[in-house]
């Protein structure tokens, strides 16, 4: 706890360079205030049943199309989310078959195998059982695998969108389990969609039994659709093909079912030609969004540098930003909450001198992991695989203020 503090305040030097920063815009702005012209006051709007956002926000998803029909993805834009939270309509996608339409009244979730007492539950009384909500990040294994092959994205949002941040609210899997009684020599569970796939993932029984939720709302209403609508899987901190969408049934067994997803995919490929399976965690990993690729900075001055990191080992204890190529490092500000296994956002105070340079971040979470350079990563991993990719981002701004990945 004495680390997280020491990292989450910003200095007293850094805040003497925020109030003189802050305090040349003065001038400016009671200049800008006086030529204000009048503005009379018009009637607004009527009352909607269901709130849009302002006409001026246009923020939205990048998809990506799949090989074939029913697959793809849509990115969310990072660098445009305020605060943690993702909002549900702006989440990323991935999809195996398309977005089943179903109907809760029919939907049912089975538990069966390995327990004393098999269950088939409808969604009314799925939400009858002891509910929780939780804050926590879902980031696809083949986020950045762009990066990871040499092409980094372009922005924020090409290069690491495939992750959103949700508070989730449903039954924590334990009670569940706890409910249909495990038999002994049970080890995992086989997690399985209602889309026409029907995607399957096994799932370690202490993970399942640890913090997994069966979640049935996102951000304070019901699951989106393209989310999981009526119920999903929420495995918090590990890779989001695991967190099954549509979920209609949980088999307790006794070894790993070795599905498509978990044997000839979402497995990584090693320098030796081996490849690891089951790497489900999502390791330590952050993000400058702004400034970042393809934005503008207006000349030299004063900038606020901003971004995310997260980890799915626990949560974020440090992060450090460079402002001079890596040469050197200072640490940033965790704004708050900084909570485990969810985003975090950071801040760090920059004064640009109109000099070319590079902007980088690397966190730290509470297990004392701390995020790779890229050629640390490659060293271990080599540079043929696509997933679990989480090596340091590095932004280039050129001497006209242009921000680019190159």
């Amino acid at each position: 706890m004495k680390t997280k503090k020491s990292h989450s305040i910003v200095s007293d030097a850094a805040r003497r360079f925020q109030r003189r920063s802050f305090l040349g815009f003065s001038s400016a702005v009671a200049t800008g205030l006086a030529a204000l012209p009048a503005k009379a006051r018009e009637l607004g709007t009527p009352r909607s049943a269901y709130g849009q956002r302002a006409a001026t926000e246009t923020s939205e998803r990048l998809f990506v199309p799949g090989a074939t029909p029913g697959t793809g993805a849509s990115r969310t834009p990072l660098q445009d989310q305020i605060g943690i939270i993702t909002p549900s309509s702006l989440h990323f996608e991935r999809h195996h078959s398309g977005v089943p339409q179903i109907a809760p009244a029919r939907h049912t979730l089975m538990l069966h195998g390995l327990v004393e007492r098999p269950l088939l539950l409808s969604m009314d009384q799925i939400r009858r059982l002891p509910s929780t909500s939780r804050i926590h990040f879902i980031e696809c294994a083949g986020n950045t695998a762009m990066d990871h092959m040499g092409q980094p994205g372009v922005n924020p949002q090409r290069s690491h969108g495939l992750l959103s941040c949700s508070e989730w609210t449903g039954v924590p899997l334990k009670v569940l389990l706890e409910e249909v009684g495990v038999k002994p020599g049970a080890s995992w569970v086989l997690a399985e969609g209602a889309d026409a796939s029907r995607l399957n993932r096994s799932i370690p029984l202490e993970k399942a039994m640890d913090d997994v939720l069966v979640a049935y709302g996102q951000n304070g209403e019901a699951l989106r659709p393209e989310q999981g609508y009526p119920l999903r899987l929420l495995v918090p901190g590990w890779e989001g093909n695991v967190s099954i969408k549509w979920l209609s049934r949980l088999e307790v067994v006794n070894q790993p079912y070795m599905t498509r997803d978990e044997a000839a995919y979402y497995t990584d490929l090693m320098p030796d030609g081996k490849a690891r399976r089951f790497s489900f965690v999502m390791e330590a990993k952050s993000v400058i969004t702004r400034p970042a690729g393809e934005q503008q900075l207006d000349g030299p001055g004063y900038y606020d540098i901003t971004g995310f990191a997260w980890s799915g080992r626990g949560a974020i204890t440090r992060v450090e930003v460079s402002t001079d190529d890596g040469k050197t490092w200072r640490d940033a500000e965790l704004t708050g909450p900084v909570l485990p296994k969810a985003l975090t956002r950071f801040r760090c105070p920059w004064r640009w001198d109109g000099k070319p340079t590079s902007l980088r971040s690397r966190c730290t979470d509470d297990t004392g992991y701390v995020q790779p350079t890229r050629e640390q990563l490659l060293a271990v991993r080599g540079a043929f695989g696509s997933d679990h990719y989480n090596a340091i981002k590095v932004w280039h701004v050129k001497a006209d203020g242009k921000v680019s990945h190159v």
